[in-house]
């Protein structure tokens, strides 16, 4: 390997193609067993019957996917997923863009303050589920105790409503701080000379934010409300797991909640896997329609 020196910028030259295919084997290797065997897997099991355990295998085409789009409560799971989704971006995407405001706000304990936004990300999903569970459950929670000496009948026991709230606030909650990450870092890139100037002419903090700093975010937020798209359909199994399981009545069953249950509590595996594929292409869609549409309307210049 040689090392090369152009316009500054330091340079591998791999003389032979040995090294460099032996440097991305661990992460290809990663990659081919739990992503693309997998994928393959779930793509021809889709279009498969067999029964619980295996023995019989069928070929039935298209007719997986036909039962799903004719089931009632896989279209109810397609509902609830996408309220979900979107209340958990507005809500996630909110609450960072105050955290991240308020951070230049902060004069002392500007260290711990960050510290403690951040925390959430490194508890596990589940954790962070169980967590909630017992602050909102109806029996032994304090929130929930709160909320009830207020007047409020809160069981998410029973409630469908109260049910996704729940998991809405403890999935927001989880990805919060992912959020405000971006957010700091793109406040902290505005030019400070833009701010002086409009202070001077009398501009309070509140409108040089909403009109120098959040403009000048548009990219961040773009990039951001993409992420929770993803986070919401692909990454809160675990947390609908330890709060709800789906219920109560189906009222949080999200459509990759739904996969597991039919999956590998049903053990259909055929509407499981056909349940997998139409999620993966139903979040492509959903992305390359933001990029689309969405970023028309982003301002990238700085």
């Amino acid at each position: 390997m040689n090392a090369g020196n152009d316009n500054g910028l330091k340079r591998a030259h791999f003389d032979k193609v040995r090294l460099p295919v032996l440097l991305l084997l661990p992460q290809l290797t990663i990659l081919l067993l739990f992503f693309f065997i997998p994928s393959l897997r779930a793509l021809t099991q889709a279009f498969l019957l067999s029964d619980p355990f295996g023995n019989s295998v069928q070929f039935v085409g298209f007719d997986n996917f036909r039962q799903l789009l004719a089931s009632e409560v896989y279209r109810e799971s397609v509902q609830v997923t996408v309220v979900f989704t979107l209340a958990q971006n507005a809500l996630t995407i909110a609450a960072a863009l105050v955290l991240a405001f308020a951070s230049d706000r902060v004069i002392r304990g500007k260290g711990l303050y960050k510290s403690i936004i951040l925390l959430p990300y490194a508890i596990a999903p589940v954790i962070a589920g169980i967590l909630w569970a017992f602050l909102f459950n109806p029996a032994v929670g304090p929130l929930a105790q709160l909320l009830r000496g207020a007047g409020v009948a809160w069981d998410p026991n029973r409630n469908g409503t109260d049910a996704m709230v729940l998991v809405v606030l403890a999935a927001s909650w989880k990805h919060i701080c992912y959020d405000y990450i971006f957010l700091l870092a793109g406040l902290l890139a505005i030019p400070s000379s833009l701010m002086e100037a409009a202070a001077v002419d009398g501009a309070r903090p509140l409108r040089r934010f909403f009109t120098i700093g959040l403009p000048l975010l548009g990219p961040t937020l773009f990039f951001l409300a993409v992420m929770n798209f993803v986070y919401g359909f692909f990454e809160v199994f675990a947390i609908i797991h330890a709060v709800t399981r789906g219920g109560p009545a189906g009222a949080t069953n999200v459509m990759v909640y739904k996969v597991f249950t039919d999956g590998f509590v049903n053990l259909d595996l055929g509407s499981s896997a056909a349940q997998s594929v139409i999620l993966m292409a139903f979040a492509l869609v959903m992305t390359l329609l933001q990029f689309r549409y969405v970023e028309r309307n982003v301002n990238y210049d700085s």
